[in-house]
């Protein structure tokens, strides 16, 4: 079944483009960060990770190689198809309801900044329903400056070049960003919603779903590690 295009989502490039926008070639070649290492940190060694928006694996292999287990969740079926090693589970992580809990439930990628508040809502729901008594959620969040500090651009040590060309208003409180990616051999954008979140609303949305801030794992405040209330 073909999901459709999440409105104001769209991406250009060679290859499949899932319905956010996310080029799943680009994605294949994209370096890994410190996620991993951030991650590891945080959580007990040998925890079962529940990866909510997993994409092509770029963290998930990493993690598996550390010792943990995944289960790794996406809606496009194109990224999961990437995955090694890992059970994968296609569909939208907004209504997901496994009927089991996790460890950790990780929520990457920038997705709590959904532009939808509903969908953000029930991103938080999820992470909230499938993570275990005494288990974690980790949660990334944008850079303090990432609607504000445009144009930029970034060039990554393997030869490609990132660039954020233009944040622009798309409704109260939305901006649509827009990315270009330029490798030697190909290019491509994307343009996505993006609902920018201070830490105290990004608190409150947390709040409203049962969840609290246990700590901020990274000094710049993205990688987060929340808890269920009570």
């Amino acid at each position: 079944m073909k999901i459709e295009t999440r409105e104001g989502y769209e991406g250009t490039g060679p290859g499949a483009i899932t319905p956010d926008g996310c080029a799943v070639e680009l994605y294949a070649r994209l370096p890994v960060g410190d996620e991993p290492d951030v991650i590891a940190a945080a959580v007990p060694a040998g925890a079962h990770i529940l990866e909510l928006g997993s994409g092509v694996g770029r963290v998930t292999h990493p993690l598996l190689e550390r010792g943990f287990t995944v289960t790794a969740v996406d809606e496009s079926p194109e990224m999961l198809a990437r995955v090694r090693g890992a059970r994968t589970i296609c569909g939208p992580i907004e209504t997901l309801d496994l009927g089991e809990t996790f460890d950790v439930v990780m929520l990457g990628s920038f997705l709590v900044h959904a532009g939808d508040e509903e969908v953000r809502r029930g991103l938080l729901r999820t992470c909230a329903r499938h993570v275990a008594e005494g288990g974690c959620v980790l949660i990334q969040r944008e850079g303090a400056d990432y609607h504000t500090k445009v144009p930029r651009e970034r060039v990554d040590p393997s030869g490609f070049t990132v660039r954020i060309t233009s944040v622009e208003p798309a409704g109260e409180g939305v901006h649509s960003v827009h990315a270009e990616y330029v490798f030697p051999d190909a290019v491509w954008t994307q343009t996505f919603l993006s609902r920018p979140l201070t830490k105290e609303q990004f608190e409150s949305a947390l709040a409203e779903a049962g969840l609290r801030v246990d700590r901020y794992l990274t000094p710049d405040g993205i990688w987060v590690r929340a808890v269920p209330v009570g």
